[in-house]
């Protein structure tokens, strides 16, 4: 299995422990990741500024792709919808992409629709497979409860991303049951995280932040578990924030899924930057 890796902007910016821990755990489980120094911004900033810059942006980093004969594993679930919303209309619009190639035709790009953008979760659980990983987990997390929060661009529109079930979705639950923690239902769990309104209207976003964290306290969660950088980046920057103001009255720490998977392999926790979390993860670890 080989892999154009596309980190996107704020995971090496701001979540670098989910990078160093998506390649520890992939390739331990022979997942070979190309760097690709040419890979620009994905153009989800754009969506609502700029439609054409927004789909040459994506288009251009597929073109590149394509180009290296290479499918894609995207980390974060917001680049993950915006090459599959790009995937979606150059596909239902021959015009609009003849002219997104002349545009990339002036770097000696052309973008044909080969390429297969697949986020990590995905990977894991379709390509890797349940019975590899089980292989692969040497530590049973027994005991410990997990809220999965899923995010919003993997799973909405379904007909375009085609990641799971959008009403009842499974693949997320399964890869934590892996692990041998319990994946708790909880009634947020199909809700935003609140990212997408911080910075325009921090107090919705908040809100929507504190409803998630205090659905999975009350459903015996110990953990909120997380595959995408503005998510995790809610549930602990956001969260020890909102915590230091006294607007949320415990804490719920937030891990992400490599770095809960990567435990459970034998990985050290120092090797998957779990003390780069803000949010005290003792507790997940007390259960190892």
């Amino acid at each position: 299995m080989r892999y154009a890796f596309f980190t996107g902007c704020q995971t090496p910016a701001r979540l670098p422990q989910y990078e160093h821990a998506s390649r520890l755990v992939l390739g331990r489980l022979g997942v070979d990741l190309v760097d690709c120094r040419e890979f620009t911004c994905c153009g989800y900033p754009l969506r609502n500024v700029d439609q054409k810059a927004f789909l040459l942006s994506a288009a251009r980093n597929m073109a590149i792709a394509e180009r290296d004969g290479r499918h894609i594993l995207v980390l974060c679930q917001c680049g993950f919808g915006t090459f599959k919303e790009a995937q979606y209309q150059l596909k239902g619009d021959t015009s609009l992409k003849e002219e997104i190639n002349r545009l990339l035709g002036q770097q000696g790009l052309s973008y044909e629709g080969r390429v297969e953008v697949t986020h990590i979760l995905s990977v894991l659980y379709h390509a890797v497979g349940r019975e590899a990983l089980n292989k692969a987990v040497t530590i049973q997390i027994s005991g410990l409860k997990v809220a999965a929060h899923y995010g919003c661009h993997a799973l909405r529109p379904s007909r375009i991303t085609g990641f799971d079930d959008p009403i009842a979705p499974s693949l997320f639950d399964e890869l934590i049951r892996i692990t041998g923690a319990e994946s708790v239902g909880w009634s947020e769990k199909l809700n935003c995280c609140g990212a997408p309104l911080t910075g325009v209207n921090d107090p919705i976003s908040s809100e929507l932040t504190r409803n998630k964290i205090r659905s999975g306290i009350a459903a015996g969660a110990h953990c909120l578990c997380t595959a995408c950088p503005y998510c995790q980046l809610q549930f602990d920057q956001v969260q020890r924030r909102l915590l230091s103001e006294g607007r949320l009255e415990k804490a719920l720490p937030s891990i992400l899924y490599p770095q809960l998977l990567g435990l459970c392999m034998g990985i050290r926790g120092e090797d998957l930057g779990l003390k780069q979390n803000y949010i005290n993860i003792d507790p997940i670890r007390s259960f190892l």
